[in-house]
């Protein structure tokens, strides 16, 4: 196979299994929509290795570190025989992009594979550390914002949509065995995370610790706002949107009267609703900085 094809190949898996993928592709510059497709192929297998299928948690790992070894061999290894690893490879070279960052999605993938509950908001963060952060560091990488400041806001915003997912998601997580809510949080009102996996309490019962998490992750969210300025303006546009759909979430998960047992989601309508705002704070990022701050 050679590269162009390396390439179609990573971009239909991309389309077929994300469907947001061409709708974000629109806003991204057109030279760098295939390294995105590989980044988004080579993380997507590597997510259904952990979660996907029948095979023992043992198993699962294995395959995890036998994809991590084509990992290490494409950066170097330009012969290398697989599509996925072929694009990535490219695109590592190409743009110069931080390999650590790609590790660290392994590292996330394995503890889906052996860790289903968290002691401490620390533990989770250490999750989204690599779960969520590097792919908003390998996004700048490819639009060659290398600042440190940029990618502790980053950090801040990716790992605050990552808890947003969690907190929309528990009626999904709850009956597949994953909690998300720390035992520390649920403590504080006399619950454990096996009570919610267990499903022996109600929603009232989780409110306070459901309320403690989205004040914290809208601390968070805000605290990357800054990042808009630094961003050239088709992917600022992208941020901005995210931001501001973050935001709406929160709201909507924070009213919600059942979230243990209904996801949440925003509506075509209520995106639409955020078209002005996300204008406004892709034309006048240092504004939307200001008020974040006030």
């Amino acid at each position: 196979m050679d590269l162009p094809k390396a390439y179609q190949h990573c971009l239909d898996i991309a389309r077929n299994h994300y469907e947001n993928f061409p709708t974000a592709s629109k806003l991204l510059r057109a030279d760098l929509r295939p390294a995105v497709a590989a980044i988004y192929a080579f993380a997507r297998h590597a997510d259904d290795l952990a979660d996907e299928g029948d095979a023992a948690a043992d198993t699962r790992i294995k395959q995890i570190d036998a994809w991590e070894t084509l990992l290490e061999r494409c950066e170097r290894d330009e012969s290398i025989n697989h599509p996925i690893f072929m694009a990535l490879g490219d695109a590592i070279r190409k743009h110069n992009l931080p390999i650590d960052e790609l590790h660290n999605l392994l590292i996330a993938f394995r503890m889906d594979v052996t860790i289903h509950a968290y002691s401490s908001f620390d533990e989770l963060l250490f999750y989204c550390k690599h779960s969520a952060n590097p792919v908003g560091r390998l996004m700048l990488a490819l639009h060659g914002v290398h600042d440190g400041q940029a990618n502790r806001c980053s950090d801040n915003i990716c790992t605050a949509l990552q808890l947003i997912n969690f907190w929309q998601d528990l009626s999904i997580d709850l009956p597949r065995g994953r909690c998300y809510l720390p035992e520390v949080w649920l403590q504080q009102s006399d619950l454990s995370s096996q009570m919610l996996l267990d499903g022996e309490i109600n929603n009232q019962l989780v409110e306070a610790a459901l309320k403690q998490a989205l004040q914290i992750t809208s601390g968070m969210l805000e605290d990357g706002v800054g990042l808009l300025s630094m961003l050239p303006f088709r992917l600022r546009l992208q941020i901005a949107a995210t931001i501001h759909g973050g935001r709406y979430m929160l709201a909507k998960i924070e009213a919600a009267p059942e979230p243990l047992q209904q996801r949440v989601t925003l509506s075509k309508g209520e995106w639409r609703s955020l078209i002005w705002p996300v204008l406004r704070d892709s034309f006048m990022p240092l504004r939307a900085t200001r008020r974040k701050s006030a």
